[in-house]
């Protein structure tokens, strides 16, 4: 299984990281760092939803 998930901007990587583990962190799942398959789809769409929902918040609040 291969990775199609691009970062855009390389530098950002280690900063999305961060991110990705704050927000699982906030809805209570343990991720460790490298690969996390077993996480079930909820566990892994809920740190999915809640990243999104913070990136939205940020968005509007910088309008």
């Amino acid at each position: 299984m291969s990775n199609n998930n691009k970062v855009l901007v390389p530098q950002a990587k280690e900063g999305l990281n961060k991110f990705k583990m704050e927000s699982a962190a906030e809805v209570g799942v343990t991720l460790k760092d490298g690969y996390n398959g077993d996480l079930t789809a909820r566990e892994a769409g809920s740190i999915g939803g809640n990243m999104v929902k913070k990136m939205v918040e940020a968005y509007e609040k910088g309008l």
